[in-house]
């Protein structure tokens, strides 16, 4: 059988004394602010129908400035590349004219994007899979060129 223990007086009042303060306890929610719960989520971009010299020149302008504003995470929906005109033409490489395979290779090769990113990888089934690819951002408040 097991004890039981009872408040103590002290108990008591320290409880009566918490309870009165409980008007000053907001909500977890209200307590973080808006910037931090916006920086968190995921910044998209689709360059379905771009060019590859434009589409590399929106990727960099989107990195760039999500970087600036703290975000940490990017979703770059390039596509699979499917209707690309270079499956028809022997002197091109299918995997390299294709937004798929040349946006990571232009954000590798472009050292002043390298340096913002920590990593890259292909997005889940959810946001596209194969035709899409995430970026991880590095801490731009720790970040010095």
């Amino acid at each position: 059988m097991k004890k039981k223990h009872f408040a103590t007086s002290k108990d008591k009042k320290d409880w009566v004394e918490f309870t009165k303060q409980m008007s000053n306890v907001s909500a977890k929610e209200s307590d973080l602010p808006k910037k931090n719960t916006e920086i968190n989520k995921v910044q998209k971009l689709d360059l379905h129908g771009s060019s590859l010299i434009k589409a590399n020149e929106i990727v960099k302008n989107f990195i760039i400035k999500s970087f600036n504003d703290g975000y940490k995470k990017l979703l770059v929906v390039t596509g699979k590349g499917l209707r690309s005109k270079s499956y028809d033409n022997p002197y091109l490489s299918e995997k390299l004219s294709t937004l798929k395979y040349s946006v990571p290779e232009y954000i590798k090769n472009d050292e002043n994007l390298n340096k913002k990113i920590s990593r890259i990888s292909q997005a889940d089934l959810k946001d596209g899979g194969e035709g899409a690819i995430y970026i991880f951002l590095k801490n731009n408040k720790k970040f010095t060129e």
